[in-house]
């Protein structure tokens, strides 16, 4: 699962991060509502961690430009304001979820999980045609067949067959799976779509990972 957290409070974000990694979720970071939002809206998080109270475009306006885009990401709303009045703007503005600062970590877990679950993304594995995408082991599963992925292997496979039947921009995985700050280029993409066209074949499986030219990849199956 990949999580953003927008947070203009460099140490608090950095420990959120720390924390979240450490029980197996991607993180990234942004520190002012202005980048946060545009991460926001390129859809590729699964949960959006957001700051009520910051300098220039505070997490109120953050929600609201996210949903008024079409945005549907879920967004866990953080705040040290307890009215309830403040809560309500936060809902109303287009939060999922509100909690008050400071912050419980087990609360902050339970929340995360709720969200996910309520989204239908917290489920123990992907199927596409006659393959299943085990979530819990990182497993191409196609009848008795089965492969493990690394995990870079894995974050590909995974969005792609969570976005089964939509074009898939390669600079989109690169953002899905590497990361706005990587390095990484197309042809890292290119390299790992191959990798999976071969570890597909291995098993069996009539799902194929066709690219679209200057467009991207989609999975398709293969009815013959």
């Amino acid at each position: 699962m990949k999580l953003l957290i927008i947070e203009d409070e460099i140490p608090l974000a950095e420990s959120l991060r720390d924390f979240l990694r450490g029980e197996g979720f991607e993180v990234e970071c942004a520190y002012n509502g202005a980048d946060g939002a545009a991460f926001a809206e390129t859809g590729i998080y699964d949960l959006v961690i957001l700051e009520a109270m910051m300098p220039g475009m505070d997490g109120y306006e953050v929600a609201r430009k996210v949903r008024e885009d079409h945005c549907g990401t879920p967004i866990l709303m953080l705040s040290a304001k307890a009215e309830p009045e403040d809560e309500t703007e936060g809902l109303n503005a287009g939060a999922d979820y509100y909690l008050t600062k400071p912050l419980d970590s087990g609360k902050l877990l339970a929340c995360i999980h709720a969200l996910l679950r309520r989204q239908g993304i917290w489920i123990n594995e992907l199927v596409v045609g006659n393959t299943a995408l085990n979530l819990s082991n990182s497993t191409l599963v196609c009848g008795e067949n089965q492969v493990r992925l690394s995990a870079r292997e894995f974050e590909v496979m995974r969005f792609l067959m969570s976005s089964e039947g939509k074009i898939v921009p390669k600079e989109l995985i690169l953002c899905r799976v590497w990361g706005f700050d990587s390095n990484a280029v197309e042809n890292h993409v290119e390299v790992y779509v191959g990798m999976l066209r071969k570890k597909l074949k291995r098993v069996g499986s009539n799902v194929r990972i066709n690219a679209i030219r200057r467009l991207g990849y989609i999975l398709e199956i293969d009815e013959g």
